[in-house]
Parts: C-alpha cells; structure tokens; sequence
C-alpha cells in the first residue's frame, strides 16, 4: 500500500486548468468555469480550508469587504474550498459575503491546482493570479494582503 503523495502547486508561466464548479453568489446557486473569464477579466483563485473557520473568515471578508477594489483592477474574485454548497451558503449568508464561493467538494479542482494532498479533504492556502489569457502570473501562499495583491493585479 502506497501513502498518500503531497502534490505540487502550480506555478508561474503554467496554463491554469479550466474547470466547472457549483458557486455560491449573491445569494443564487450557479456554475462557474474559469474559461467564463478569459478574454474578459483576471482571476484571483483562492483556495482555502474551510468554510467559517477564523483564519477562512477573515481572508473571505477581507475579500468581500475589498470587492470593488478588485473589480476596480478588473479582477474576480473567486474563493475555492472542498466544503459542499450548503456550506457555503450558510458562510456567505453568516457574512454577507460578495464574492463566488467555488464547491470543490470532491478536491479535483484542488489536486489539479497542487492545493489538495491525495488523500486529503481540505485545501491549503494558495492564491494564483490568473491573467485573462488563462496563464497562472502569481502565486501567494499563505493570507494574502491586499496591497501587494493590488500592486500584482496592476502588473497583469
């Protein structure tokens, strides 16, 4: 019997993976592919943990809050973890939450990104800043702030 393997995270210069996932936002279920942006806007893809979780919170707020910021730099915002739909709807409405909750709830999303260890339920904390080319342009690991991720989003 083999163990699990880390898997590796994507890397700047790599084509992001597209995708179709069940979101959450403003307050309707949806579906949403990265390939709904090309052409059109950057992408910030959040991978988290979990939903209503203290450090998940504060990152997600810190987004929803700065939302129109983003938007400002022609950026989408779109929060990621392996939490099921109704999870995320009872997150998003706990804190009104403005941005797209992504349902990855199988970890494929996240295995293909190198955000979900084999074996594992949850996500790490990784943000990829994906231009409107699709190509991966940064990685943030960790809680992101928001001033570098404008100041990146500005050079896209």
């Amino acid at each position: 019997m083999t163990s699990p393997q880390p898997t590796v995270p994507l890397k700047v210069g790599d084509k992001a993976p597209d995708f179709t996932l069940s979101a959450y936002k403003d307050g309707e279920k949806c579906q949403i592919s990265l390939s709904d942006f090309h052409g059109r806007k950057n992408v910030v893809l959040a991978f988290y943990p979990k939903d209503d979780t203290p450090g998940c919170t504060r990152e997600m707020c810190g987004f929803s809050e700065e939302l129109q910021k983003f938007q400002a730099l022609n950026a989408e915002i779109l929060g990621i973890s392996c939490d099921k739909m109704e999870r995320h709807e009872k997150f998003a409405g706990k804190y009104s939450l403005k941005q797209a909750l992504l349902a990855d709830d199988n970890g494929k999303v996240g295995r293909d990104y190198g955000t979900v260890d084999d074996g594992k339920s949850t996500a790490s904390r990784v943000l990829f800043l994906i231009d409107k080319d699709g190509t991966i342009r940064h990685v943030v690991t960790g809680m992101p702030d928001h001033e570098k991720l404008y100041d990146l989003l500005k050079t896209l």
